[in-house]
């Protein structure tokens, strides 16, 4: 794990407060991926350690909206794989399209997810990609919040690899601050 990325995410990113979180859990803190989303250092530093958690037979990278669009652009570019646009719902005009971009039918797309806690929108992302009829085995986020070991996407047989784990945000905050 990169420390200094982990230090660098954390204090851009981690806000103090109330939030409700899209799974409905109320959180004491927050981390606003659209800071480091926005900011083209701490993006390419992201992505490229996504590049390495990529599974090497990867053909098509699945960018969550709204979050995963710009990191998946960003490691497409590092990798040269296609990249899809995964909108939350079928648009209903024009092509009617889930995921914008590349035919997914009989490939295998990794999503690539801003920070996942209890993969509610990867979780939905995958059945309609597999329904129709993209192979979906793995998801690389930027953050993990989920509790512990535990793996939110399990009931789904989706593997999830991090860059980042909220731990590990965690031990970096603890270090700048202690």
């Amino acid at each position: 794990m990169d420390t200094d990325l982990a230090a660098d995410i954390d204090a851009c990113c981690r806000l103090t407060g109330t939030f409700t979180l899209r799974s409905g859990q109320v959180a004491s803190e927050y981390f606003d991926k659209y800071l480091f989303e926005a900011d083209p250092a701490l993006l390419s530093r992201v992505a490229r350690e996504m590049v390495q958690l990529l599974p090497a037979d990867t053909e098509l990278l699945g960018g969550l909206e709204l979050g995963g669009v710009p990191i998946a652009t960003m490691v497409s570019y590092l990798t040269g794989h296609p990249a899809l646009f995964v909108r939350k719902q079928a648009k209903e005009y024009g092509t009617c399209k889930l995921a914008e971009g590349p035919d997914v039918a009989g490939r295998r797309v990794t999503l690539i997810e801003d920070v996942i806690t209890t993969g509610g929108a990867v979780r939905d992302a995958t059945r309609a990609l597999r329904e129709a009829g993209a192979i979906v085995e793995v998801v690389v986020c930027a953050i993990d919040r989920s509790p512990g070991d535990e793996n939110p996407l399990a009931d789904v047989g989706l593997e999830v690899r991090a860059v980042l784990t909220k731990a590990q945000l965690d031990a970096a905050r603890a270090t700048a601050t202690g």
